[in-house]
């Protein structure tokens, strides 16, 4: 027996167990799609049990499609891991170069930095919304109340009283149930996953060449044209990574939405299958199959181009 034979032998359990562990799953959540299968109905029991003969062909998918949430849930789905993949790398680049650098208590910063990231997700979006963005009780409210205290007392003040009387009362945001609890999830979200780029680009920074950024210092190039032309590039390929996982991620948030808001004017595609898994099974996996392609779609976009990176 050859080499060759004896490796793929040896590998043959994993593979053979991983491809269950993908293909079974993913083929009930296909063959539910097609069939009538809801957890209560009354008029049609017969629904309650997934059957071939509950066949229903595309019914689940037009069903879903003209559902009055699905389109919003596609559109906030791609704006809050848009804007996410954007702030989490622009802030992680910045803050892995000013931490690159030698100062005085550097260790202490770099793990208070990165201890974010270990908060669950859960966790992270009650503290944000009950004790950060709160209108009331939050620290967004204290700081509305403060300057709206500070604005009062200006406004007595001689010469310039009359500037601070045009200003108008300050009112803090609600973002529960709101089209703005989306940035409020964007938010939370950004300052937990924004450590894990900057250790990502942090650990990259420690393999720049010095010597073509000492060379660039002496022909008398700047600090941006530096960061731009030499770490930048640099980072290139962890930045395509970093792209990369964390959209996997972010395109399955579930416990961010549902604290915040409940799903009232907040939705993205797990969320909707969470609703519809409520009763309607079908429907739920009609829209899984949905999530299944626009993540495939995205899965694409990202490898080709951390593909490119990797080859430039």
């Amino acid at each position: 027996m050859s080499n060759r034979t004896v490796s793929r032998v040896l590998q043959a359990p994993a593979v053979i167990l991983l491809l269950i562990w993908m293909i079974v799953p993913l083929s009930m959540t296909l063959f539910f799609s097609f069939i009538r299968y809801v957890l209560s109905s009354l008029n049609r029991p017969e629904w309650t049990t997934p059957s071939i003969s509950n066949w229903r062909g595309f019914g689940n998918y037009e069903f879903v499609l003209n559902s009055k949430d699905f389109v919003f849930a596609i559109q906030n789905s791609l704006l809050i891991v848009g804007s996410i993949l954007f702030l989490t790398v622009t802030f992680g680049v910045l803050i892995a170069v000013l931490i690159n650098k030698a100062f005085p208590g550097r260790g202490i910063v770099r793990v208070l930095l990165i201890s974010p990231f270990f908060v669950m997700p859960a966790v992270n979006a009650v503290l944000w919304i009950n004790m950060i963005l709160d209108p009331v009780l939050g620290l967004q409210g204290l700081a509305v109340d403060g300057l709206n205290g500070l604005i009062a007392g200006m406004k007595d003040l001689p010469v310039i009283g009359w500037f601070f009387s045009q200003w108008p009362t300050l009112e803090p945001i609600s973002f529960r149930a709101t089209q703005t609890s989306a940035y409020a999830v964007i938010v939370m979200v950004t300052w937990q996953w924004t450590p894990f780029a900057v250790l990502i680009f942090m650990t990259s920074l420690q393999s720049e060449d010095q010597q073509q950024k000492e060379a660039a210092i002496l022909d008398g190039a700047g600090a941006w044209s530096q960061f731009r032309f030499l770490t930048l590039p640099h980072l290139g390929r962890p930045i395509a990574i970093v792209v990369m996982i964390q959209a996997i991620f972010h395109l399955s948030l579930y416990a961010e939405i549902e604290i915040v808001s409940r799903g009232n004017g907040n939705k993205n595609l797990p969320y909707l299958i969470g609703e519809f898994a409520n009763n309607n099974i079908g429907a739920a996996s009609a829209t899984g199959i949905f999530a299944v392609i626009l993540a495939n779609i995205i899965a694409i976009f990202l490898l080709r181009m951390v593909g490119k990176t990797l080859m430039d």
